[in-house]
């Protein structure tokens, strides 16, 4: 099958060859890119005939973006590097390509496996996402945070997921949580966004309620918690960041 799996990887020896192993002998390329690399996570890649190009980091979109450019294919599946693609996707994808469509990309679903378990509950499970995509119809943006693929034509839904292995542990994930709302108050402030004291103050609350009840996150327990709990701090936090940005731009 003419299909390529993009990766772009920074870093990634804690789950870069479960990755490239679910995908190893079943995609006719694998373009890995990378962003300087310095704990084997090449040496891995080259174990699996990865073809390996690098380019500076500048922020999410452009890296995926310039991933799938590299790849030989016109049909493009770009996954992250903490994503693992299950044989049940994968004989999905074989169907659907094969018989060929009228699509020229498909949403393909992601899951996340939290403190060693999918969360089976609310918007984590199965959360359905444009990865597979016919290139000479459109990429990814270049966006720092949040990327999309830009995409002309119809898009279809596959029904089965990757499985999406995020974080190694709560540190690891707060570590993220830090680094990903610096960049999202970054990219709310060039957009002209203000973090006022009152929305600062609700937001807390607000957002807890929406993500531990009304997403359902109570129904994974305490899993789901902790989920809940960091997904409110990652929100409150962007606009403090916001907010501090404001204020040097004042001073």
């Amino acid at each position: 099958m003419n299909l390529s799996v993009a990766i772009t990887t920074f870093n990634n020896t804690r789950t870069i060859r479960q990755v490239l192993a679910a995908v190893s002998g079943w995609a006719n390329e694998i373009v890995v890119l990378d962003s300087g690399s310095t704990d084997g996570t090449l040496e891995i890649a080259k174990e699996f005939g990865c073809q390996i190009y690098y380019r500076k980091f500048e922020g999410y979109g452009a890296q995926k973006h310039h991933a799938a450019k590299h790849a030989s294919n016109d049909w493009v599946l770009v996954v992250d590097s903490d994503e693992v693609v299950t044989k049940e996707l994968k004989d999905e994808i074989n169907s659907r390509l094969v018989l060929g469509n009228e699509y020229n990309g498909f949403m393909v679903p992601s899951t996340i496996v939290f403190l060693g378990e999918m969360l089976r509950y609310g918007r984590e499970y199965k959360m359905p996402r444009l990865r597979l995509f016919n290139k000479k119809f459109g990429n990814y943006n270049l966006k720092d945070i949040h990327e999309e693929v830009i995409l002309e034509g119809k898009v279809g839904k596959l029904n089965n997921h990757v499985l999406h292995y995020s974080y190694a542990d709560v540190t690891d994930f707060f570590q993220k949580v830090n680094s990903y709302s610096s960049r999202m108050a970054m990219e709310l402030y060039k957009k002209g966004k203000k973090a006022s004291i009152l929305k600062i103050i609700t937001k807390f609350p607000i957002t807890f309620l929406v993500e531990y009840f009304v997403r359902l996150n109570f129904l994974n327990g305490y899993r789901g918690f902790v989920w809940a709990f960091a997904q409110t701090v990652y929100a409150t936090l962007k606009y403090i960041k916001l907010r501090e940005l404001q204020k040097g731009a004042s001073e």
